[in-house]
């Protein structure tokens, strides 16, 4: 299981990374800040406030717990979560690069796209992994194997 503590603290980093970007570019005085998110209704200054503090605050929880299905689960828990914001972006017709990290790829001069491309293959890496923990820790249960406590 020393891969799935890899994983742990691999999206440990991820996630702050992630944060820290939407932090920064939530003080920032781009025009997408002001506009409303179609889905929660959120200006998006305040959306990228609020999801950068859930992640900072799932981060730290990964890195310091020693209850591994505990830090998959609230990986897969927020990583699920994104993926079904970005369906129901699709099921209202939101088509439009995902603002999930706010005017910073402006200041970076890193294009929408490619920035939106990223998120997906994150979002990827977290779901993929995180579940594939979850599904290996209830398979060792299930086989009777002693519960890992790391």
């Amino acid at each position: 299981m020393k891969s799935a503590r890899l994983f742990l603290y691999s999206a440990t980093v991820v996630l702050l990374l992630t944060a820290l970007a939407k932090l920064i570019s939530s003080f920032g005085n781009g025009t997408i800040l002001q506009t409303r998110d179609p889905l929660t209704g959120f200006q998006f200054e305040d959306l990228l406030r609020i999801v950068g503090c859930i992640e900072i605050a799932i981060a730290v929880t990964c890195f310091y717990s020693k209850r591994m299905w505990f830090s998959a689960g609230l990986v897969a828990w927020l990583a699920t979560n994104f993926l079904i914001y970005r369906i129901g972006l699709d099921v209202v017709n939101y088509h439009r690069p995902c603002s999930c990290m706010g005017n910073l790829t402006d200041a970076l001069h890193i294009p929408p796209q490619t920035a939106e491309a990223a998120m997906k293959i994150i979002l990827a890496y977290l779901l993929i992994g995180s579940y594939s923990i979850l599904f290996g820790l209830w398979w060792r249960r299930k086989k009777g194997f002693a519960p890992l406590s790391a």
